[in-house]
């Protein structure tokens, strides 16, 4: 049965433009990655910018991150279906970015139960109205129309192993890194690794909700995992090297912040200077860096007050 806020849609008359068709790719046996733009959430990419995936099980689906919005998640479901019609037993989201969220409503349309870690869902709470807002705005009322928050009910605080539609999976948390919540998520028999915020292949990786640190630590303890693909936040599927990539860059971004600001640079000289030549040809680049610049600038100086 829809849920009040579509119904209320459709009574006044304001019908839903239809869903396009993405195409899945297949990254492992049973299991599938939408692969999204690098470029910037608007209206050229239908704000379709983060990946996310399922994984078909003996009994059921299991969704891995839905999407920017209503609209997207029924791309998705539509996709899915054209594979398999089994039923989704379980949507994960991997962290709290708008992109890989707000498709939840067309799922939880199905009954399906979502999951998340518990900081994700505090920081969803916490922040994701005010991105709903700003997503109506970028990409008009049409493309976000049905778009609602809605927080998965299932929560995780540490890793854990599930045995979810005849799939063994593994659920990895190694504490707060690109956002306080990110988890990835290991499909034991096929080895694909989703990774969500931890690691982006070819687009700068954003720093803004991240402890820099703790990230890299993550990051070497996903290196560790034993997995044949791995699909990223953004950007293609690849092996360990795109792990690599992500941890270079932010030891990259580090040593350079932190000699400027050793040398007693002022916060603008900092973003204007801290130019990292070998990442220029990343997405995002333009934009991404140097705002990584300013916030770990003043994470610097968060911890020379000993905060």
């Amino acid at each position: 049965m829809l849920r009040c806020s579509l119904a209320c849609l459709l009574l006044i008359g304001v019908s839903l433009p239809p869903a396009h068709a993405l195409q899945p790719i297949q990254v492992g046996e049973g299991v599938y990655a939408f692969i999204g733009d690098l470029g910037e959430i608007g209206p050229d990419n239908g704000g379709e910018t983060g990946n996310s995936g399922f994984i078909v099980g003996s009994s059921g689906v299991i969704v891995i991150d839905t999407g920017v919005s209503f609209r997207h998640g029924q791309a998705m479901i539509e996709a899915i279906r054209r594979i398999s019609d089994k039923p989704v037993e379980l949507v994960v989201n991997t962290h709290a970015v708008q992109e890989f969220l707000f498709g939840n409503a067309a799922f939880a349309e199905l009954g399906a139960p979502l999951l998340a870690h518990a900081k994700s869902v505090e920081l969803m709470r916490e922040r994701c109205q005010h991105c709903l807002e700003n997503l109506r705005k970028i990409l008009g009322a049409q493309a976000m129309a049905g778009t609602r928050l809605v927080l998965p009910e299932k929560t995780v605080d540490q890793s854990i192993t599930l045995e979810v539609a005849g799939r063994t999976l593994e659920l990895l948390y190694f504490g707060w890194a690109s956002t306080p919540g990110d988890m990835a998520v290991l499909d034991r028999d096929s080895g694909v690794l989703f990774a969500g915020g931890l690691v982006s292949a070819g687009r700068i990786p954003a720093l803004r909700d991240g402890k820099l640190d703790s990230w890299l630590q993550a990051l070497d303890q996903l290196g560790r995992v034993r997995a044949r693909v791995i699909v990223p936040g953004h950007g293609p599927a690849g092996g360990s090297e795109i792990i690599q990539a992500t941890a270079s860059y932010l030891r990259a971004l580090d040593e350079r912040v932190q000699a400027l600001y050793k040398a007693g640079a002022g916060l603008i000289d900092a973003v204007d200077v801290a130019t990292l030549p070998a990442y220029a040809g990343w997405s995002m680049y333009p934009s991404l860096h140097r705002q990584n610049v300013l916030h770990r600038y003043l994470q610097l100086e968060v911890e020379e007050l000993g905060g």
